[in-house]
């Protein structure tokens, strides 16, 4: 198989070698920004039992919220597939967006004129700073795949880690049946 390079868009998998840290066990983080000097992701398959109006009250949406990644979990970040509906977001890849305006989300949401499968909630995000990421990608914490998903708003997020390491294939397939919890077994 051959290698993906590491850029905004690509997703993150966690290496069954990190197992046992509870934030990344099992994480598959989608790639949001990839500078030299700084990596932001969001985790895909983390949902928390939240909604959004159960964060920000005056929004009435009872969307998802997941977690996003153990910085700043006290603000919640967006994606989605609707800049032409949200100024100032940022592209990451192939038709996802990250952020954008606040107020004009708030108004779409009260308003109802957005679908779950446009948007996807997170509190948090995952961030790297220099050098940071590719060290922990070397010591086999994470690998780097393509985003093949047809839409990461409407993921069924149960199986996503374990059919990311049968797709890769291997010695994968043998970690994508182990339990989550060795201790279980």
């Amino acid at each position: 198989m051959k290698k993906v390079k590491l850029q905004k868009g690509k997703l993150l998998v966690a290496e069954p070698a990190i197992l046992n840290d509870s934030s990344f066990n099992r994480a598959i983080i989608l790639l949001a920004e990839h500078t030299k000097s700084n990596t932001v992701g969001f985790i895909l398959n983390k949902p928390l039992e939240y909604t959004v109006n159960d964060l920000v009250p005056d929004v009435r949406c009872n969307f998802n919220v997941y977690e996003g990644g153990p910085v700043e979990q006290d603000n919640l970040y967006f994606v989605h597939k609707i800049p032409e509906l949200l100024e100032d977001s940022l592209e990451v890849a192939n038709g996802i967006f990250w952020g954008g305006n606040f107020k004009q989300l708030k108004n779409l949401l009260n308003e109802g004129l957005l679908e779950e499968s446009d948007i996807r909630f997170f509190l948090g995000y995952t961030g790297w700073s220099e050098g940071q990421l590719e060290n922990e990608i070397k010591e086999n914490s994470w690998f780097v795949s393509e985003n093949d998903f047809e839409n990461v708003f409407t993921l069924e997020e149960e199986n996503l880690w374990k059919n990311k390491l049968l797709q890769k294939g291997g010695n994968y397939k043998l970690w994508a049946n182990a339990p989550e919890d060795f201790n279980l077994n």
